[in-house]
């Protein structure tokens, strides 16, 4: 197994290691505030036009636990190496996609990239880390790239395409990419990589069992969940799911070690994360669209309204740590989840008079810290005595995980508001589906509680 030998310019090493990260987050959001423009100038259909952010989101969620046991089995700076350029290459592929068949292969090729990239991320971060504190702090800024990433991506996004144009969101990440290879091809070098087997009959049951899933959910968000293609998908992901399973009970060197999903604690955690995960990329999905459609804001605007939400998680998320020593990482994840779910049922109060000030900021402010006392605190509780050997194909777990947590919270919830809404209007059906993500809330709440007070018991 091939191990990372530490920087001597440590700080400079994560914090380029953190950048990719922080643009492979970015990224969909860039995307996401300028669909409109995008559609304009390639000339994507109205059904088209939802796979400029699908094409990703399948490749990514689908190729996420491959990517990190090639991480573990190849060298985790090698494969990042690896997935940075591809995933930047695509990126200028797609910046000067002339129509919309290219862009949405490029879309594609992001994806796969940023599969290969992402897992060695934590992974790396981690190991490069001098001490116990240093790898605490490592993980709360991963959290705060990500959860940050998402909310920051529409402010960039809405600025480059009010002032530029939409193809500067993408093509800003070739220079971003080509420096982070150059630091940390500099800085950080594996000792003896030696090659392994990957397990070919998991690999392929997890990554289209994964592709199914993922893309179940994008079908019901796009049609239903009852017609006969939704129905299919997820049947098709049940078998290759339940077969990806039997395969790793059975072979040697399984693509991942199902022993450490069945640690109750590490359960616990990513069950409470991936709800999380879910509830957060919807309230991001239906926010954007009550500013620009209710609130009359521009996308650059619509893009600064984030900033509580990005300024509060990036500020808070440095307490995190010290919380977690003090507190333990359990309690803040129960606290993390509730606060999120309150978060909900302030925001099921929105209607037509509702203000960005008088409605929004308050219930926002209080979503943010609670998805920082998610993030972390689940973070080090499912990376917890993960062993090396097996570190990146958990982190890429955990991300597949927040993947599809994500797809399933946006589906549910714009299933919701759609059944609930009328046509050409968007606040009726709102309430219902902030309800909804309250609900789903609290079955993260119910999940971390379920988990500590067993792991107490057992104390």
């Amino acid at each position: 197994m091939p191990t990372v030998a530490v920087p001597r310019f440590v700080a400079l090493a994560t914090v380029a290691i953190l950048a990719t990260q922080l643009m492979l987050q970015l990224d969909a959001q860039v995307v996401t505030v300028a669909l409109p423009q995008l559609q304009q100038d390639l000339g994507f259909s109205p059904a088209g036009l939802s796979w400029v952010p699908n094409a990703y989101a399948l490749a990514f969620g689908g190729l996420m636990l491959l990517g990190g046991r090639l991480g573990d089995v190849l060298g985790r700076v090698r494969v990042f190496t690896i997935g940075t350029v591809l995933f930047a290459l695509a990126s200028l592929a797609a910046g000067l996609a002339p129509d919309a068949t290219i862009m949405v292969v490029a879309r594609v090729a992001q994806g796969v990239g940023a599969a290969i990239a992402a897992p060695s991320i934590l992974s790396l971060i981690t190991a490069i880390a001098r001490d116990e504190h240093a790898r605490s702090r490592n993980m709360a800024l991963f959290t705060a790239a990500s959860a940050v990433g998402s909310s920051f991506g529409l402010i960039v996004g809405g600025a480059l395409t009010a002032f530029f144009s939409w193809r500067w969101g993408l093509l800003i990440n070739l220079p971003i990419g080509a420096v982070v290879v150059l630091v940390v091809q500099w800085l950080v070098k594996e000792d003896r990589p030696t090659a392994g087997r990957v397990d070919v009959a998991g690999a392929i049951t997890a990554t289209l069992g994964s592709l199914a899933l993922v893309y179940g959910f994008v079908h019901a968000a796009e049609t239903g969940w009852a017609t006969a293609g939704t129905v299919v998908t997820f049947i098709l992901a049940l078998v290759l799911l339940t077969t990806f399973v039997a395969v790793e009970r059975r072979v040697r060197l399984p693509l991942l070690d199902l022993s450490l999903v069945r640690h109750r604690k590490r359960a616990t955690a990513l069950g409470a994360m991936g709800l999380t995960v879910g509830v957060h990329f919807s309230l991001l999905f239906t926010l954007v669209q009550f500013y620009q459609r209710e609130l009359g804001m521009s996308a650059l605007v619509a893009g600064l309204a984030f900033l509580p939400l990005t300024g509060t998680v990036l500020i808070f998320t440095q307490f995190v740590p010290a919380f977690v020593r003090r507190f333990g990482a359990g309690r803040l994840l129960v606290l993390g989840t509730a606060l999120v779910t309150i978060s909900f049922v302030w925001f099921a109060a929105l209607d037509a008079s509702s203000t960005y000030v008088g409605g929004v900021v308050a219930p926002l402010v209080l979503h943010s810290l609670g998805v920082a006392l998610v993030f972390t605190p689940g973070t080090m509780l499912i990376m917890e005595g993960v062993p090396a050997r097996h570190s990146g194909s958990m982190s890429g777990f955990l991300q597949m995980v927040q993947q599809v947590g994500g797809s399933l919270g946006i589906a549910v919830i714009v299933a919701v508001h759609t059944s609930g809404g009328e046509p050409g209007a968007f606040v009726p059906g709102l309430a219902g589906a902030f309800w909804t993500a309250a609900g789903l809330g609290t079955a993260a709440v119910l999940v971390a509680l379920f988990g500590l007070s067993a792991r107490r018991s057992r104390s």
